[in-house]
């Protein structure tokens, strides 16, 4: 099977960068998956349906389902990348 490749991926941001629209609830349009990377350091990443939340590191990447709504918040320094796919990625 060959390997499933993000059709788009934002920019890396940082603690400082990190776009307010990601810091409060949002989702994903139907039939998108997000894979949020981190890069360096931690990101709470808090889902709303159903109810969870999980820190998200270099080792522990956060999957987002199409339309599930979500917010992030960084926990001190960290850099991240949110990579974007039209079918279930690979972790």
């Amino acid at each position: 099977m060959p390997d499933i490749l993000p059709y788009r991926s934002t920019p890396v941001f940082d603690q400082d960068t990190l776009p307010a629209a990601l810091r409060a609830r949002h989702d994903t349009k139907a039939g998108v998956w997000g894979l949020i990377r981190v890069l360096e350091g931690e990101l709470k990443l808090t889902y709303l349906d159903p109810p969870s939340e999980i820190v998200l590191t270099p080792n522990q990447p956060g999957l987002v389902l199409p339309q599930q709504p979500h917010f992030v918040t960084p926990m001190g320094s960290m850099k991240m990348q949110v990579d974007f796919y039209d079918q279930p990625p690979a972790r």
